[in-house]
């Protein structure tokens, strides 16, 4: 689960699948389209479907996951080699499958993890196929549109009692 310091500390997109990550110090988020100025926002990323599906509209990571697998591996691996969209601290990421949580005011769903795929081994090095197995990820619903920044915190959605009435 988050703790406090659960926060934001990368945000990166791409404009085309050949285009490298660039990092912005905020960005849009647009539910059933995704992360403005990003390459599946416009329906061009390598895997976009068509029709468009939720679980592609934003991804997150770990960059201790990120940091881990390079110091286990000897990679030079980055934030930007895993193409991911919001790169994350102090959260357990695969927590928040099939929940809801909070970066800064926007508010995600959890779908599904975001596992290494070949792609990603050919783009960059083989070894992230069995080294980010259940480490690789997050794909997420984009419930409420607004704004991210690099700082904002992660959460989880708290949750309202139930008063019967």
């Amino acid at each position: 689960m988050p703790s406090l310091m659960s926060r934001v500390v990368r945000i990166l997109i791409a404009e085309s699948p050949q285009s490298p990550m660039v990092a912005q110090p905020a960005a849009r988020l647009v539910p059933a389209r995704g992360v403005v100025g990003d390459r599946y926002h416009d329906g061009v990323g390598t895997f976009s479907p068509h029709p468009r599906k939720p679980d592609f509209e934003v991804t997150l990571i770990e960059s201790e996951q990120i940091a881990e697998f390079a110091r286990a591996s000897g990679l030079p691996f980055t934030a930007e080699m895993a193409r991911r969209n919001l790169v994350t601290e102090g959260v357990d990421l695969n927590a928040l499958v099939g929940k809801e949580f909070l970066v800064g005011e926007v508010r995600l769903l959890g779908m599904r993890l975001c596992e290494p795929c070949s792609y990603l081994a050919r783009t960059t090095f083989p070894e992230v196929l069995p080294g980010l197995v259940h480490r690789g990820g997050l794909r997420a619903r984009i419930v409420t549109e607004g704004d991210v920044s690099v700082g904002d915190r992660v959460g989880v959605v708290p949750m309202v009692p139930f008063v019967a009435g």
